[in-house]
Order: structure tokens, then C-alpha cells, then sequence
């Protein structure tokens, strides 16, 4: 063992013997000035992106596979009514028993008045709440600040989302979306964050592509390792 570590002290001391390259002068493309100087403007990125169709319906079908695909489920529906049925029949069929959910946000008041129907006791984001509660709750019901069709992923911010916990504690995250939300891609998307918070940004924001995974143990997937193991987004 000591051996082991005289050469991992070795290979330290030789890499501290030389000076890292200052930033945005790596590689034979670096350039000699700013760091952000190669960084290609916002027409350019599309090239190196999925297409994407254009219109509601074309990229309401590209979210919908993508969702196939990550694992996460999807459901395009005529209404909130519809929505509020489809809710009811997840929680059912799950049984839950505790939801965790937030006070109406920048979609208007419809969020509260959706979770309120399923009559099941829970916790709300808005008047404070205690993370081991959280935790044991079934579901975590957010609003969102967008989907991104390109990518099958959801946006969501601290404001637009209940707080950094609710996406993240409990282990499905279910999604009230509007069709308004559906964006192309994600230059779009970051384009959105950028004009509603660019003033006074949120403390969180952050795109969820499907549920929590990893596949660093033998390269076999695991859902829910580092979050919710359900994703449904319901969309109307």
C-alpha cells in the first residue's frame, strides 16, 4: 500500500510541475482572446441539435416519443378537467396516500384547486413544510416553467415549481403543463429564462430529462437513484 500511494504522490507533484492553460486557450482551436470567443451564437447551435418540426402537433409528437424513450409518461389532454380526471385515476391506481404540491402559480389558479380534489392529506410548499414529510409523501405535483420538445424535458424553477425540494423529494413527479409551454428546443427554452427572470434570476432552475437515473454500477440502468423513479408530465 505504501508503494501505491508514493506513486499517486509522484504523479501529483509532476502534474503541480506544470502551468494549466489559461481558459479558452485549449486545443488547436483555442482562440487568443475571451473565453467565451468560440462559443458559437444562438442560430449556429441548432446544426449541432436535434431537428425539430415545426407547429404544436409535430412537436407535441416529438415530446411524447422522446418521453417513450426516457421513460417518463405523457399525456396530451383536452382540458383541465381532463387533466384533473387523469390525476385522479393515477392516484388511484398508485393509492397514494400523501401528495405534496404548491399554492397557484404564474399559470394561474388552477394547481391548488386540482391537487385539492383528490381529498388526500399533504403538504404545501408555499406555507412551509418539513423535509422528512416530504420525503414520504407519494407524489410531488408541480407547475413548470416549459417543455422542451427537442429533448423530452421538463423545465422547472424555484419559482415556477414549488421550491427546489418538490421535483426532487418525493418519488414521482407529476407535472401540470400548458400547451402554451411546449417550446421547440432548448435554445428556445434558455431563451424563456432569460427574458421572464433575466431581472432577478430564481435561486434554482433546472431541466429534467425523465426520471432520476445512473448506470455507473456494470452499466445496468437504475431508476430513482437520485430522485424520483416516476416522471408523468399531464399537459392540456
Amino acid at each position: 500500500m505504501t508503494g501505491e500511494k508514493e506513486k499517486i504522490l509522484r504523479r501529483i507533484r509532476e502534474a503541480l510541475t506544470l502551468s494549466a492553460p489559461h481558459p479558452g486557450h485549449h486545443g488547436p482551436q483555442a482562440s487568443n482572446g475571451h473565453p467565451a470567443a468560440d462559443v458559437a451564437p444562438a442560430e449556429d447551435i441548432a446544426h449541432w441539435l436535434p431537428p425539430v418540426g415545426a407547429g404544436f402537433d409535430a412537436q407535441a409528437e416529438l415530446f411524447a416519443r422522446n418521453s417513450v424513450t426516457l421513460k417518463s409518461t405523457f399525456f396530451l389532454l383536452e382540458n383541465e378537467a381532463a387533466a384533473t380526471q387523469k390525476l385522479a385515476e393515477i392516484a388511484a391506481a398508485e393509492s397514494w396516500k400523501r401528495v405534496a404540491s404548491h399554492g397557484d402559480g404564474a399559470n394561474g389558479p388552477s394547481t391548488r384547486a386540482i391537487v385539492s380534489k383528490l381529498n388526500l392529506p399533504g403538504i404545501w410548499t408555499d406555507t412551509g413544510y418539513n423535509v422528512r414529510e416530504m420525503e414520504n409523501c407519494d407524489a410531488g405535483i408541480s407547475e413548470c416553467d416549459a417543455l422542451v420538445a427537442q429533448t423530452g424535458s421538463v423545465v422547472v424553477t424555484a419559482r415556477g415549481a414549488g421550491g427546489r425540494a418538490l421535483s426532487v423529494l418525493p418519488p414521482h413527479h407529476v407535472v401540470l403543463a400548458r400547451r402554451s409551454q411546449l417550446l421547440p428546443d432548448l435554445p428556445a427554452a434558455f431563451a424563456l429564462l432569460e427574458k421572464k427572470y433575466s431581472e432577478n434570476y430564481p435561486s434554482f432552475m433546472s431541466i429534467i430529462t425523465g426520471p432520476s437515473r445512473t448506470g455507473d454500477i456494470e452499466r445496468i440502468l437504475v431508476l430513482g437513484a437520485h430522485g424520483p423513479k416516476k416522471l408523468t408530465i399531464l399537459c392540456w
